[in-house]
């Protein structure tokens, strides 16, 4: 058994129930950002210190990004997004610990994001609008058109799921790869295109997530 070994998730087996290396590390991920934000709750002050202050700022940043799509709506939103921004941010970083892997990559898990994301459009559209009205723009302008909005429903579902899976897991076989060439003398600027791409995948997906909410709020504003 080598270091790598000794880092990794295994996968549990519990009776008939498998928890894979995925399921794992995202529980981890999970529970380290409650405990993270239960600290920091705790630790408010008025004049806020260098975390505080760093902490503020990215809210402060989520807020305006969310404020900017969905002005009315955005105290409903905003806690959906930030959480999945957080999250998106932590599992594609996971990768850079040696031995660990971004659940990300593992399509299942970006699929139940994806799904999630289905799940919140229809939520917060017809908690604005009510479901009589929210669907009955799937009819508009014509009622021939549903078979179409359907599709597209369920297609921009499975891009979202493929695109953040094949990203994380090109962006990791790319590291693993330089990592088995070079060695432990990887030059720091793959480290950080590594970090960057984390993020940016980390961006677009809540950026898509909430362009999709907001698609599903028009109904409220007709």
């Amino acid at each position: 058994m080598d270091g790598n070994d000794l880092l990794a998730l295994p996968a549990l087996q519990l009776g008939p129930l498998r928890l894979s290396e995925s399921l794992l590390g995202s529980l981890a991920v999970s529970l380290l950002l409650a405990a993270l934000a239960a600290l920091a709750g705790r630790r408010l002050r008025a004049a806020p210190g260098r975390w505080q202050t760093a902490v503020e700022g990215l809210v402060g940043a989520a807020e305006a990004a969310v404020r900017a799509l969905v002005e009315d709506q955005a105290p409903r939103v905003l806690p959906f997004v930030a959480t999945l921004w957080a999250f998106l941010l932590c599992a594609n970083l996971v990768g850079l610990i040696p031995g660990l892997e971004s659940p990300t990559r593992d399509l299942s898990v970006t699929a139940a994001l994806a799904v999630l994301v289905f799940a919140s459009v229809h939520w917060f559209g017809i908690r604005a609008s009510g479901w009589r009205a929210y669907f009955r723009r799937y009819l508009q302008p014509s009622p021939l058109l549903l078979p179409f909005h359907l599709v597209s429903e369920f297609t921009r579902t499975l891009a979202l799921a493929v695109r953040l899976f094949g990203n994380i897991m090109s962006l990791e076989l790319t590291a693993l790869l330089v990592l088995t060439v070079v060695g432990l003398l990887v030059p720091v600027p793959i480290l950080l295109l590594h970090v960057i791409e984390a993020v940016v995948q980390a961006y677009i997906f809540g950026m898509l997530a909430l362009v999709y909410i907001a698609g599903g709020l028009q109904a409220h504003e007709r």
